[in-house]
């Protein structure tokens, strides 16, 4: 029995670990991975205190932060249920075991969205990738499509046209989202084209990627090419946690201090409601969040 549970370890899970440990609450981080999206992200602009770092190297920093404070840690847990159990505390499931705490912390995060066109099953992991920053140097001189048109995409381009050849951005709206910044240095590439109002229909290829199908203006048009990245957007991993209100896009509901609709169970960063996805954001909810658990402890 520890007085919390973290579930998961990216920017809020960690940066809750940190806090637990500050506060002297006795505490454990249970994830499958360290890290978290931001591992995918490629350069980071906007993170306080780094004018530049990139993503995989701010999560170095977190994991040597947590390490200071000695916060117990089980990596490849993967959580498939959370019970609330006598005296209100809760029961942690993994495939490894289950563990109690007084209370817990959802800070799980988000996994990427599926594109759902012809021949994505067939060639994941085939010339289609969800992660620019993993997958980017095997299309090194090769043509590549980033599929969307906001942050993530545009941050898939920024890494994959200094790799590849040519870049194909497809995006089904009729103008970019994301940051300014960001469009205005993909715009001002030469080897980046940019296909607004593009719905892709079909990846096509044989043992690997060849080509993409996209529809525009109502007309069909298929585009020879080596790899796929698919950048649309996320959905919360919250499928593991019942009896929590949760939005209609699946995101748990939480309070100004980070509660859920069920005492002593707590939820920060980009897997619940808050309206911004980021890693300075994720962070700071973490931090909040234990502050909201340190008050239930002791009032409880």
């Amino acid at each position: 029995m520890v007085d919390l549970i973290v579930v998961g370890a990216g920017p809020a899970g960690i940066t809750a670990g940190i806090y637990a440990a500050r506060k002297k609450v006795d505490s454990l981080i249970l994830s499958k991975d360290v890290g978290g999206q931001t591992i995918l992200s490629g350069d980071v602009e906007n993170y306080t205190g780094y004018q530049f770092i990139t993503g995989s190297e701010l999560v170095k920093k977190f994991e040597e932060h947590l390490k200071q404070f000695n916060v117990p840690f089980k990596g490849d847990q993967e959580v498939k249920r959370i019970t609330k159990i006598e005296k209100g505390n809760f029961s942690v499931e993994t495939a490894q075991g289950s563990y109690e705490g007084r209370s817990v912390i959802v800070a799980s995060g988000r996994r990427s969205r599926l594109l759902g066109a012809k021949g994505e099953d067939i060639f994941r992991n085939k010339g289609i990738s969800y992660c620019a920053t993993c997958d980017g140097p095997l299309f090194a001189k090769k043509t590549v499509a980033v599929v969307g048109g906001g942050n993530s995409a545009l941050d898939a381009v920024l890494q994959m046209m200094h790799i590849a050849e040519k870049v194909y951005l497809i995006d089904i709206n009729p103008t970019l989202g994301g940051d300014q910044i960001m469009r205005e240095k993909i715009v001002a590439t030469a080897n980046v084209e940019i296909l607004n109002n593009a719905a892709t229909k079909e990846i096509i290829g044989d043992q690997f990627v060849r080509a993409i199908k996209v529809e525009q203006a109502g007309a069909l048009k298929e585009i020879a090419l080596q790899g796929v990245f698919v950048e649309i957007g996320s959905v919360p991993n919250s499928d593991f946690v019942n009896g929590v209100k949760k939005n209609k896009a699946g995101e748990i509901i939480v309070d100004h201090l980070n509660r859920t609709n069920i005492p002593g169970l707590f939820a920060a960063g980009d897997v619940t409601d808050i309206p911004e996805k980021q890693i300075i954001v994720a962070a700071g909810e973490g931090a909040k969040a234990v502050l909201g658990v340190f008050r239930y402890l002791s009032q409880n």
